[in-house]
């Protein structure tokens, strides 16, 4: 099981990026962090999510 955002989700194998859109987020507007550890966006492409990840998606909101 992996964490992803504070809920246990079955995503270990999966592609990062596959993941990201899977829910529905848009890569220019979040920052990935996995394991306490920021992902450059260029290096989702290139990561399998594994077993007892911790992921945290933060989501910019703009505002005026």
């Amino acid at each position: 099981m992996v964490k992803i955002n504070g809920e246990e989700e079955n995503l270990a194998g999966m592609n990062l990026a596959k993941c990201i859109e899977e829910h529905g987020y848009t890569t220019k507007w979040i920052v990935v962090e996995i394991n306490e550890e920021i992902i450059p966006k260029e290096k989702y492409k290139d990561i399998t999510i594994k077993d007892n990840d911790v992921i945290e998606v933060v989501s910019f909101v703009g505002g005026g």
